[in-house]
This record gives C-alpha cells, structure tokens and sequence, in this order.
C-alpha cells in the first residue's frame, strides 16, 4: 500500500474521530446550557447579576468552541493538502 494513501486515511479517521467527539461535546454543552436557562428562570431568587454573569459565560464558550473547530478545520485541511501535494 503506497504510504501517501496510509497518511490519507490515518489524517481521514482522525477527522472524523475529532468531528464526531466534537459533535458529541457540543450536544453536551447545549443541553447544559438548556438546564442552566431553566434553572435560572424557575429560581425567583437567582440575582439578576448571576443570570448575566452565566450568560455571558455561554457566550464565550460557543465563541470559543466555533473558534476551535474552525481551528482544528482548517489545520485538518493542511494536513490534507500537504499530503494530497507529495
């Protein structure tokens, strides 16, 4: 088997490995945050700073994790085109 062609694959399956632990991990995350949201509006006595202080804290975590699967995307797409050159 021509070693370009492994490299291929061993870059594809780790790919798809990071995707799919990615995808599980944000599905993860979104359900927290559904359960935080709810718990916050069903508790009359969460103070008003601690509901922005969460949400803000959601926010930055989405920015960041869209950030890092941009990041992990186009370093994958490197790696493709390096490989894809030789």
């Amino acid at each position: 088997m021509d070693p370009k062609q492994i490299a291929k694959q061993i870059v594809d399956f780790n790919k798809t490995s990071f995707d799919n632990s990615f995808n599980a991990m944000s599905v993860i995350q979104d359900q927290t945050e559904k359960m935080v949201n709810d718990m916050m509006e069903k508790t009359a006595f969460f103070p008003e700073e601690g509901k922005k202080a969460v949400t803000d804290w959601i926010k930055t975590y989405k920015k960041g994790r869209e950030e890092f699967k941009a990041s992990a995307d186009e370093n994958f797409k490197k790696v493709e085109v390096y490989f894809a050159s030789k």
